[in-house]
Formats: structure tokens, sequence, C-alpha cells
């Protein structure tokens, strides 16, 4: 979809409205709202900006089907309204896409983040903002630390229950929990409990909800380092263990925001623990087996990483058509014919490639390639302290080859 040729001043005022209305909105915003031939938000925002002497259109479901006749009306004055800050997990991000900021006059009013913290006295920038608005509730797993102050915007009044189940569920029981309803208008509450007695009722589905995280004795805190224990993963024996994992992050070095392709990925570890290392880091994990495919989806909402994609198919045939990575592993299959070479193929250049193998027909494809293409070759050998008789003696893993690579 193109914004066309640039206009020469703003035509699009993107409008922040809250809950106490035209009474909330700076001048220049009102004039803005004012100003314009046509204006679109939702029902709930149409009212609150009443009256409107513009066309108005509320928003379609799904919304983006608005954003061609948007266009379509360019240099048109328009206006957009949106709850609170529009750039904050709201429509202007979404806009700003299709239309060029020097087009687009925003007036964002306070976000639900920003309110919640003026209203609870916690300073905004220690808080993780969060949303579950149309996401996966999972997604505030990796933020589950002792201590740590979460702000979540819902989905609608169920939300703050099954926030509270969660909690409690994976240990959480003791954590705080602040639901937040409506600020800044007329019908603004808030209401406290903790999460294993939560019982609160009649919600608003405008809600946003304070956590103060407390974790109990048997709580699953998420480490911040990689090499989650084994324990963690639901696996059939199909898994990258603990330390090996750690050193494979570590080869693969991930980056805000880059695309993984985990290939042969077991039990999806790799995959979900790059994911963990920051919400912008993406993973595709390609499985052959459909019950292997299947564990790794189970296994990926457990960590809190639900967007993980999954793809079940064998390599190299299952690569066509995926996003180019910017890393690339390669934990099982690396005998393939043509799966490493399609791999290779599809890397971004600058990316890295981490191949690993333990059989003898696995380690002799990765001397053939480092003979080849050079990069870095390494074997891990990992020995456990286990009990023989009643005292205790090394055991070892089956060693791992490892062959890093970048691309040029």
């Amino acid at each position: 979809m193109s914004a066309g040729p640039l206009s020469s001043a703003p035509w699009l005022a993107i409008v922040g409205i809250g809950e106490d209305g035209r009474a909330g909105l700076s001048p220049a915003a009102a004039a803005a709202l004012d100003g314009a031939e046509r204006v679109y938000g939702g029902r709930r925002h149409l009212a609150l900006a009443a009256p409107l002497a513009a066309e108005t259109r509320a928003w379609p479901s799904p919304i983006h089907e608005a954003y061609a006749e948007i266009l379509e009306g360019r240099g048109r004055p328009t206006c957009l309204l949106a709850s609170g800050d529009p750039f904050h997990y709201g429509i202007g991000a979404e806009i700003a896409r299709l239309v060029p900021a020097r087009e687009i006059a925003a007036f964002p009013a306070p976000s639900a983040f920003s309110l919640a913290c003026a209203r609870l006295g916690w300073p905004l920038a220690e808080c993780a903002c969060l949303t579950v608005h149309g996401r996966a509730l999972a997604r505030i797993v990796p933020h589950l630390q002792p201590g740590a102050r979460l702000l979540v915007l819902s989905w609608d009044e169920t939300t703050p229950a099954a926030i509270a189940g969660l909690l409690t569920e994976r240990g959480f029981g003791d954590s705080r929990l602040i639901v937040l309803e409506s600020m800044g208008g007329p019908r603004e509450r808030i209401r406290e409990e903790k999460a294993a007695a939560f019982t609160l009722s009649g919600i608003d589905p405008l809600n946003t909800v304070a956590i103060t995280v407390a974790a109990g004795a048997g709580a699953r805190v998420i480490p911040l380092s990689p090499g989650l224990d084994n324990g963690w993963f639901e696996n059939d024996g199909q898994l990258t263990k603990a330390e090996v994992r750690a050193i494979t992050l570590s080869a693969l070095r991930p980056r805000i925001g880059d695309l993984l392709w985990d290939v042969g990925a077991g039990a999806g570890s790799v995959a979900i623990e790059w994911c963990l290392r920051h919400p912008a880091s993406r993973a595709i994990a390609i499985e052959a087996r459909a019950d292997r495919a299947e564990r790794i989806r189970r296994n990926a909402g457990a960590l809190g990483v639900p967007d993980l994609g999954i793809v079940e198919g064998r390599a190299p045939d299952a690569l066509d058509g995926l996003d180019p990575p910017d890393a690339v592993f390669v934990g099982g299959g690396v005998s393939e014919p043509g799966l490493l070479d399609a791999a290779i193929a599809a890397l971004r250049p600058g990316g890295r490639c981490v191949v690993n193998a333990v059989t003898l027909e696995g380690e002799a494809a990765l001397l053939d390639r480092f003979a080849k293409m050079g990069g870095a070759l390494r074997r891990l050998a990992i020995s456990r302290a286990d009990p023989v008789g009643g005292m205790h003696g090394w055991r070892s893993a089956m060693p791992v080859t490892q062959w890093v690579w970048t691309k040029p």
C-alpha cells in the first residue's frame, strides 16, 4: 500500500482522547479535530469527541480495512481518534508506516501507563509496560521476576482474572494485582487483591492491570541468562542440553529484532531461548515430526514466547518461502542432502550459522565445511557427577562438534 507523492503540509491529525472526552483535549488538538472533514475512530472515541460536524467513520473490523480509504483521501483534512497516546501500542505506529511523518500532526494524550503510574506513585521508567490486547496472555511470563512492577493493557473485563489465574498457577499467587478501570473519566475506579484470592467482579472492559510480582517458594522464575534447566522443556530426548545450549546461544550472538531459523528444532529449546533474549527477537522452529512440532508449541507457550513461528516439515524443502534469517542453527539433520546449502544461501550477509553434530557422519560433514569455508570448529564435552554406588563419579555426555561461520 503506497502513500503516493509527498504532500506539502500535514493533512492527517492523530488525536489521543481520554475518558474525559473533549474536556481533556488541548486547544490545538481540539482545533485539529474540529477542522477535519472526516473523523475516524472507535464508537467510544466518536462518542467522547461529540459533538462533531465532520463526516464520521467508525473503525471496521479488522481495522486495516480502513487504511486504503484514508490514503485515498490524502490531502483532505482527516482526523483519527485513538485512546491516550496513539504511538504507545496504538494506531499511530501503524499509520506512520503508510504516511510520512511530515504529513501527520499528532496530539497524544496521557497513556494508560502514564495514568496508572500517576495514580499509584510508580516511576514509569522502572515498570515493564505490556499489552495483552489482541495478544497471548503468556507474553507476560518472562517478566515475572521477583519485585518487578508490570503494567498490562487488558483485552477486556476477563483479563484481570485470567492474569490472576496465570500468576497463581506459576507460583506467584502472593503478587499484588491492582485493576484500574476507565482512568481519567467519571467512571474511574481502582481496586486491589492478591492473585491467589482474586474475586473482583463487574470489571469495566476498559482496564489496565498493575502487578507487583511476588514469587512463592515454588515459583518458576525464568532466569535472565541462557541455558535453562533441561527440565523446563518437555522433550523426548531430542533436546540441546543446557550447557551446550548456552554456548550455542553465545555463538549465535542474538541482536534486537534478528530472525533465527532453528532447523531440526526437536523440543524448540534454542529457538525459545533466542526469543527470551529480547521481546523483539524472532524465531522460526522447523521440525519434521508432527508430535515434536506440537511439543515445541507447548514449550513456547509455557515459557512465554507464544509468537514463536513453527513450521512442520522436512528441511530443506520446508525452508522455501520463509523470511530470510539473520542467524541459522542446525541441531538435527546436518547430513540431510542440500540442507546446509539451502540454509546458508538464505542467510543474510553478516549472518551467523551455527551447526551442532553428535554423530560421526555429522562431524565429517562439519569437518568438510570447515576445510572449504573456514569459520571456527570446536568440540564441546560435558561431564556431570552421577551416583556410583554410595559415592559419585563423572559421567560424560556425548561430545558435540560445533561449527560456527559468518556469511561475508
